[in-house]
């Protein structure tokens, strides 16, 4: 039998290699693993910190968190309003998701969804007696444009002159806002006291999915609904299997790398800065055809912002934020029956949403928390 002493230097080195190797690939599949568990353990904690200040506020939170869910998936009608809620949420929730894999934090997703709300209300109105199935076509089109218009600036300083698009975003968000307000005040004004656009025709209205699927019992939610998982399933395949998305990816990951390898930055910015603003118009326009039938006055409380959520806790990926969306719909669907049943304040479900989206964007705490958990695990073995 060989002697271990006898062993060559090439042994030697290759052995330290295979162990470097070994160690590395552990590495990248902890990493993964925390990556996955992230949003599930975020969302473990803010429940707990939830319960906390329900406890301290001499509340049930057992009850508390029974009526939430009884609120938002308790019955047909529940589960219908959750994803009613969820619906906008799944498009700002893939507008902010795109701009993140490109590296572009498009925080103004508030903006271009308001855009588009007003593209889908005057071509809604202008297209009247067209057949359902050329309308919605070109209702969808005009907003996601109005959408990638209104981001196109914010994309195109971005490219030229290096302006952080956080802040050009965000004062076209409030641009966008009180322009769609004046444009309803002054000029695109419904008769009567209220200040809304004129209702759209019924072949502009997108139909309740209770009315398609007749065996459904009646709620709604709306066919907005499935045009979201088809724009989260068509992201998905832009980013893995097609140019524009590879390009987008590369960019977002190392710029000067992917620059040396000939992808215009350029380009690749107002691309996916548009992409963006395209998919946030979406929502606008789900939220006027499916819900509100018109468009009002400030309709919109913060969908485009709360996308950024939704975005964060799918860790930016097209079909993670469809079930992130439904979350955050289920709370917000559910808010109002725990605060009816169990007399805890809907603002609560604000500080749970809150402290979800702390922990996850602080992920090294999370990582922090599972290094400890392992250390003190493998000190027990030794001991």
């Amino acid at each position: 039998m060989p002697d271990p002493s006898d062993k060559t230097i090439e042994q030697i080195e290759q052995e330290r290699e295979a162990a470097e190797r070994k160690n590395a690939l552990d590495q990248q599949r902890i990493r993964r693993a925390i990556s996955i568990a992230t949003p599930f353990i975020s969302v473990a904690i803010a429940v707990i910190i939830g319960s906390l200040l329900m406890l301290a506020a001499g509340k049930d939170p057992v009850a508390a968190y029974a009526a939430m869910f009884k609120g938002s998936f308790g019955g047909t009608r529940q589960i219908g309003e959750t994803l009613l809620r969820a619906t906008p949420l799944i498009f700002t929730g893939l507008a902010v998701a795109y701009g993140f894999r490109a590296g572009l934090f498009n925080i103004g997703a508030e903006g271009q969804l308001f855009l588009g709300g007003l593209a889908a209300a005057f071509v809604g109105v202008k297209v009247a007696g067209l057949p359902w199935a050329l309308s919605i076509p070109l209702i969808i089109v005009a907003a996601a444009l109005a959408g990638a218009a209104w981001a196109f600036i914010p994309a195109l300083m971005k490219a030229k002159i290096g302006a952080h698009e956080v802040i050009t975003t965000m004062m076209f968000t409030y641009i966008g806002r009180y322009f769609v307000s004046w444009i309803i005040l002054d000029h695109f004004r419904a008769e009567g006291a209220i200040p809304q656009t004129p209702m759209l025709p019924e072949t502009s209205q997108l139909p309740r999915i209770s009315d398609v699927f007749t065996f459904v019992e009646p709620n709604r939610a709306h066919l907005g609904l499935v045009l979201g998982i088809l724009a989260a399933v068509l992201v998905w395949w832009i980013l893995k299997y097609t140019t524009l998305g590879f390009e987008a990816r590369a960019v977002g990951f190392n710029p000067t790398a992917s620059e040396t390898g000939g992808i215009s930055i350029a380009s690749t910015t107002i691309k996916s800065l548009c992409l963006s603003g395209a998919l946030a118009g979406l929502a606008g326009a789900v939220e006027v055809m499916g819900v509100h039938f018109r468009l009002f006055d400030q309709f919109s409380l913060g969908l485009g912002f709360a996308g950024i959520a939704v975005a964060l806790l799918a860790k930016n990926n097209p079909i993670g934020v469809i079930a992130a969306a439904i979350l955050f719909g289920g709370l917000s669907a559910g808010a109002g029956t725990m605060q009816l049943e169990a007399d805890v304040s809907q603002k609560v479900i604000s500080i749970i949403q809150g402290v979800i989206i702390f922990m996850v964007g602080a992920e090294t705490i999370v990582t922090w928390t599972v290094a400890r958990i392992r250390d003190r695990k493998g000190d027990a073995d030794a001991v």
